[in-house]
């Protein structure tokens, strides 16, 4: 595939960041309930450590410190994302336009569990465009940086990873996507970016394209 104008024949979605402006909203969930069970970690910390991670990228950087992550920590972390997506949660602006308007198959494959990917999709009305085509951490042994999500994606798909389009929001994300053969494009639309210079932190990650706003999806 062309890498400055593809045609793909599968178009895969990350979730957070992406689809859904959840970022800062999942870190500041992180930072409090982490606090509740006496473990500092500010938002910003959160977002550069955890940033398109799976929750057990958390608990693998405790257990590296030295530390477990106390007994119903997983339970309450998702208890309160949950409650705070369910009335804050916003679709990245334009992103409905453009996948309304795709011509070619496309999916979801996130680091976040299906629930909170099924929530996010549906409190953002975007579930109808993806149905059932939600991949999730929970289906693959490794999470990503490892291309394992994504392959699986594209085998479910029934498509080769090399006619595979990623939009990935996070340097693991993009990562995986390379790892698995695919073209990725990064995003840096997300709130979570205002403070940062995303462009490089996904470009240096080996993103082969890097945009900011879903009304250039198309404009190379």
């Amino acid at each position: 595939m062309d890498q400055s104008r593809p045609k793909p024949d599968l178009i895969i979605f990350d979730c957070d960041g992406v689809l859904v402006d959840s970022e800062l909203l999942s870190c500041r969930c992180l930072s409090e309930v982490l606090a509740e069970f006496g473990l500092v970690l500010s938002e910003e910390q959160a977002l550069e450590l955890f940033l398109g991670r799976s929750t057990k990228a958390i608990e693998q950087h405790y257990r590296d410190l030295g530390q477990v992550v106390p007994d119903g920590f997983l339970s309450r972390l998702k208890s309160r994302v949950l409650e705070t997506f369910a009335v804050s949660l916003e679709p990245i602006p334009g992103v409905e336009a453009v996948i309304s308007g795709l011509t070619v198959p496309f999916c979801v494959a996130s680091s976040s569990d299906i629930d909170r990917v099924s929530l996010s999709l549906d409190v953002t009305g975007l579930k109808p465009y993806f149905g059932d085509r939600l991949y999730t951490a929970q289906m693959v042994r490794r999470a990503k940086p490892a291309p394992d999500l994504f392959l699986h994606a594209a085998e479910n798909m029934h498509t080769l990873p090399s006619r595979t389009l990623v939009i990935e929001d996070s340097v693991s994300g993009v990562q995986a996507g390379k790892a698995a053969g695919m073209t990725v494009w990064g995003f840096v639309g997300g709130g979570h970016y205002r403070s940062r210079d995303g462009r490089a932190i996904l470009s240096a990650a080996g993103a082969d394209r890097v945009f900011a706003r879903m009304s250039d999806f198309w404009e190379v």
